[in-house]
């Protein structure tokens, strides 16, 4: 027998892991779905610029035009959590058809709308429409691509949710340049046709087959609070902040809020699930997300007023000086110097660097345009841009991946609707303090009933008091800006705290064997 040792088997080669299939039609899904979401973006400030035809044209009052601009907002926020739910369960290409179809509809009504009640009406059942759309939005985007691919993906996203938030003016302007204002309303039809065939014909379909249905009592309870809380806000300054209908709204939408928050921590199926409050990394990326969008829609509703009524420019010149702010996000996504800067920083890091750089923009738009200065209304804007690219993209991976994979319907709900109320809010509480600092500072004997919008103000002042009415505009345009921008900062700095300290939280859990991927589902 010999001495001699055996031979070592040679060991086999370890095979590589496989890599997922990606679907080779990816980018092309993610333009169908970013088409259809840019529409319902535009159309958060699209009217914006028609804000002086409104108050000519339909006799509206200031309150009413924050309606016709907040009602859209709010029908978006009270619903998009129940939507994206829909979605999980119902199937997310299902659930956007539906939405396309209400918001088309919706359009048309507006279109037609001869006073501010049915104006504001037909913007409410738009955002139903929305509702739907921007709850599948994300929710397919992260759902189609693999992680490796998903940040360029969320970039795209948010590149054309801030392209769609500027071009509304622009596209706004250009119309009014030529048409009635009816036409910012009619332009969404052929979108919205166009959205449905390219997702009826390209948009695979994806659900989760454990989902919950619906809980319509949270639907209902959270709508009328949130509506209940920003009607008295928007009612208080010219009605009277002690008045019975703004403390019967403000403390009914309380009631209505604690009876939601009540209701669900009590069920098996909640609307919102409030265990997800507990992540630091949700906390903060929520604070971050409302602020981003109070922030730049107040600033948006405040400043095209300023352009127009203040400097004199009509609707498309004011269009045109607010677009930098969406150029200024889309070149730093799109040409990837954004995810290339945000990627060295850490999300806490680009949530307070982007959200301190857009409280610098408001507070440059109140101090250095504040007497005509355009440069400053521009670097203003720039600021603000810039500020957007950075905290968007950081905010809307940390909320997506703080929860389950399997709730990505709910995840993309949640993301619209911190953006619908962020914009509803701002357009809400900055249009307030504009409208309480306008009436306290209007000449002596110049009653408040006289003075609900700038030109009703005008007119009852006549040539000679004139320029004192501008300017007490002009300044109240000032404090509520510079009131923005201190919210923002403040929220801005506690929102990076939170993220900061959820950074050893552990990942969500994996998803259930029966939800399956986007690429091979239905």
């Amino acid at each position: 027998m010999s001495d001699a040792p055996e031979p070592i088997p040679a060991t086999a080669p370890t095979a590589p892991a496989p890599q997922p299939a990606r679907r080779p039609d990816r980018w092309l899904i993610l333009a169908v779905i970013c088409l259809a979401q840019l529409v319902v973006v535009l159309d958060n400030t699209i009217l914006n610029v028609a804000l002086p035809s409104l108050a000519t044209g339909l006799g509206a009052t200031t309150s009413q035009i924050q309606w016709a601009v907040g009602a859209y907002s709010l029908a978006q926020a009270g619903l998009l959590i129940a939507a994206g739910g829909m979605a999980d369960r119902y199937g997310r290409k299902r659930v956007q058809l539906i939405g396309l179809s209400l918001f088309g509809l919706g359009s048309l009504g507006a279109t037609l709308a001869s006073t501010p009640g049915e104006l504001i009406a037909a913007r409410a059942g738009m955002g139903v429409g929305g509702s739907f759309l921007l709850a599948t939005s994300l929710a397919i985007v992260v759902r189609i691509f693999e992680p490796d691919e998903q940040p360029k993906a969320i970039m795209a996203w948010s590149a054309v949710a801030s392209l769609g938030f500027g071009l509304g003016p622009v596209i706004g302007g250009v119309l009014l340049a030529h048409f009635w204002w009816g036409a910012c309303f009619l332009v969404n039809l052929p979108v919205a046709v166009l959205g449905l065939i390219g997702v009826a014909r390209m948009v695979p379909e994806s659900r989760d087959p454990q989902g919950a249905a619906p809980d319509l009592l949270g639907v209902l309870l959270s709508s009328c609070g949130m509506v209940g809380v920003v009607y008295a806000i928007i009612q208080g300054p010219e009605a009277g902040w002690g008045a019975p209908r703004t403390l019967l709204a403000g403390g009914a939408g309380l009631v209505f809020l604690v009876a939601f928050l009540f209701w669900e921590s009590r069920i098996a199926h909640p609307l919102l699930d409030l265990g997800f409050f507990r992540n630091g990394k949700f906390r903060g990326a929520v604070s971050g997300g409302v602020l981003v969008s109070f922030g730049m829609g107040g600033s948006l509703f405040l400043l095209t007023q300023h352009l127009q009524f203040v400097l004199g420019y009509g609707p498309l010149e004011a269009g045109l000086r607010t677009a930098p702010m969406a150029v200024t996000v889309v070149l730093l996504n799109l040409t990837g110097t954004g995810m290339r800067v945000t990627a060295k920083l850490r999300p806490p890091v680009a949530v307070a660097v982007g959200l301190t750089l857009l409280a610098a923009g408001l507070a440059a738009i109140a101090e250095l345009g504040r007497h005509g200065d355009y440069l400053g209304i521009l670097l203003g804007l720039v600021l603000i841009g810039a500020g957007a690219a950075c905290a968007q993209p950081a905010m809307a991976g940390s909320i997506m991946s703080s929860i389950p994979p399997e709730k990505a319907g709910i995840g993309s709900g949640l993301m619209g609707t911190l953006s619908e109320l962020g914009n509803s809010l701002g357009v809400a509480v900055l249009g307030a303090v504009l409208t309480a600092g306008f009436t306290g500072k209007l000449p002596a004997g110049l009653p408040a009933s006289d003075a609900r919008s700038l030109p009703q103000a005008l007119h009852a002042a006549g040539p000679d008091a004139a320029q004192q009415v501008k300017s007490a505009f002009a300044d109240s345009l000032t404090s509520s800006q510079l009131i923005g921008a201190v919210a923002v900062l403040a929220g801005g700095l506690l929102a990076a705290w939170l993220l900061s300290r959820a950074a050893g939280t552990p990942p969500p859990a994996a998803p259930a064997p029966s939800d399956q991927p986007l690429a091979q589902a239905g």
